[in-house]
């Protein structure tokens, strides 16, 4: 013959691949997704129960979608942003790491200076805000309720 037989993997009958044992994080994840269904109602405690003994008895990853099979998707909450007092502790923080620097008379100085600058540049932001938010509103005075032209008689 050809030889084919004689390659591995070529035969008639193809060996089956082995299973994949699964790991305490695997099943950790499927057991907080039952849990997460039993707390919306979609599981009773009795099932849910059943199911997560189930789950942290399997041995092999292939065992763990049957028992999430018939629960909905769920939904991820939308991105937010941090919000600005977020931005404000980060800032915060970053300067106090920043000044927390080296103790000696050289950088004693050097956070002086960058201590005065950064209040520098807060009053600036905060000034040009209260432009900002002052044109705002004097646009909207001048231009009628709900920025709309005004009518004069």
């Amino acid at each position: 013959m050809s030889g084919e037989a004689d390659q591995p993997g070529t035969s008639e009958h193809p060996q089956p691949a082995p299973r994949v044992r699964a790991s305490d994080a695997d099943r950790h994840v499927v057991v907080h997704r039952l849990q997460e269904a039993v707390a919306r109602g979609l599981l009773t405690f009795d099932e849910g129960s059943e199911r997560m003994a189930r789950a942290w008895d399997s041995r092999h990853l292939d065992e763990l979608p049957a028992l999430t099979a018939d629960l909905p998707a769920t939904a991820l909450p939308a991105p937010t942003a941090p919000g600005w007092r977020a931005l404000g502790l980060l800032a915060l923080l970053q300067l106090r790491t920043t000044l927390g620097g080296e103790a000696g008379p050289a950088s004693r100085a050097a956070r002086a200076r960058l201590a005065a600058v950064s209040v520098a540049a807060l009053l600036l932001v905060g000034l040009v805000l209260g432009l900002v938010v002052s044109g705002l509103a004097a646009h909207g005075a001048d231009a009628g309720s709900f920025g709309g032209p005004r009518f004069h008689r």
